[in-house]
């Protein structure tokens, strides 16, 4: 259902508009509404690292997966505006010489990293099955908002694409609660059949108490305590 839901985003995706000058990426990036969204990211991410992850990051997946989420959205437009850059300079505009360039360059190092750090963070707390899915609709759920607002990419959109996208997300959505739910089954599952049994103090306590007799046999003929006997006797439950 995650591929499924991929494939219907990416088929319905907005064109890409033309660009220029790095300048007319610029112009975009400081419009009011996307200063708002970025204003708005690093507020939620500094609440999640200072407050939220040395309460509940190794207990919720979704503090470092959200951490991960929103410094990546803003990566993605960050690399987008660096990428054409030196796609311009490459086909002779140089776009060095402008220091929206180099500004730019500077968050995608601090942006990558950051969101490296947590994800491993989170793949070192959590599954692998569980931190994938979450992460990747967050990530890109986050990065297509981002989009739709730097460069309006919905404005030239039909209905029935908007509505196409929206459902993609919504197919992605339930295949990653599946992924979770089913991972959550299968680990009580397997807890509940698994072939190790912790021996508990009752148990323990009736394995020493009984078997006086077989005790005492074991301890004539081989000499050794019965305190050892009762603990083989666990070791082997």
């Amino acid at each position: 259902m995650c591929i499924a839901g991929s494939i219907i985003i990416v088929i319905h995706a907005p064109k890409e508009h033309s660009i220029t000058s790095v300048l007319e990426i610029w112009s975009m990036a400081t419009q009011p509404a996307f200063l708002l969204y970025v204003g708005s990211v690093v507020v939620l991410v500094f609440i999640l690292v200072f407050h939220f992850a040395p309460q509940c990051g190794h207990t919720n997946v979704l503090v470092f997966t959200g951490i991960c989420s929103l410094m990546g959205s803003l990566s993605v437009m960050s690399v987008k505006a660096l990428g054409t850059a030196l796609k311009l300079t490459f086909e002779g505009k140089n776009q060095l010489i402008y220091p929206e360039t180099w500004f730019f360059m500077l968050v995608v190092a601090t942006c990558v990293i950051t969101q490296m750090n947590y994800l491993n963070k989170a793949l070192d707390t959590f599954n692998t099955a569980v931190v994938s899915p979450i992460y990747y609709v967050m990530f890109t759920t986050l990065a297509i908002i981002a989009s739709v607002i730097m460069f309006k990419d919905w404005d030239d959109q039909s209905g029935g694409a908007i509505l196409s996208e929206i459902c993609g997300f919504i197919v992605v959505l339930c295949g990653t609660i599946l992924l979770h739910s089913t991972k959550e089954f299968e680990r009580s599952s397997s807890f509940r059949g698994g072939s190790y049994m912790p021996v508990s103090p009752s148990l323990s306590a009736r394995l020493c108490s009984g078997g006086n007799g077989e005790l005492e046999k074991h301890e004539e003929e081989d000499g050794s305590p019965s305190e050892e006997i009762c603990l083989r006797r666990q070791e082997l439950y």
